[in-house]
């Protein structure tokens, strides 16, 4: 048995989002807002996350409860996600419906170069829970 790496997450007031072991190892982030200081705490969370990430994960970020997701998020959502590290992530997001989705591929894929994570944006959970089941060998 793999043995799972710690999420060094710990729930803070003030937070808008919430973090669990998946059971494929990955992580389950579920965002209510999107405020600076949920940004920010995600932000050095995913970054130290990142530090010493050794193998292939699926990770699910539901931004379903969330009303706007600003081009600053996403820019931000970017950056994270150029890490080198990020090469062994992929990373399913999940958001209200599909105009938002289109909102949110049109910035962020528009930056996809600068990314190193696999990436797809959904507005259904269960086509997203499908595409992150595939080997991870597939990921496209």
């Amino acid at each position: 048995m793999v043995e799972l790496k710690p999420l060094n997450w710990k729930p803070e007031p003030g937070i808008g989002y919430r973090v669990e072991r998946r059971a494929d190892g990955g992580m389950t982030l579920t965002f209510t807002d999107l405020s600076d200081a949920t940004m920010v705490h995600w932000h050095d969370f995913a970054l130290d996350h990142l530090l010493g990430s050794d193998r292939l994960t699926r990770n699910l970020y539901d931004l379903r409860q969330v009303g706007e997701i600003t081009e600053k998020a996403i820019r931000m959502a970017v950056e994270v996600n150029s890490d080198p590290a990020a090469r062994n992530i992929r990373l399913a997001v999940v958001v209200a419906n599909e105009q938002v989705a289109e909102a949110v591929r049109q910035v962020y894929y528009a930056a996809l170069p600068e990314t190193s994570a696999a990436i797809k944006v959904f507005s259904d959970l269960n086509e997203a829970e499908a595409w992150l089941s595939r080997p991870l060998d597939q990921i496209a």
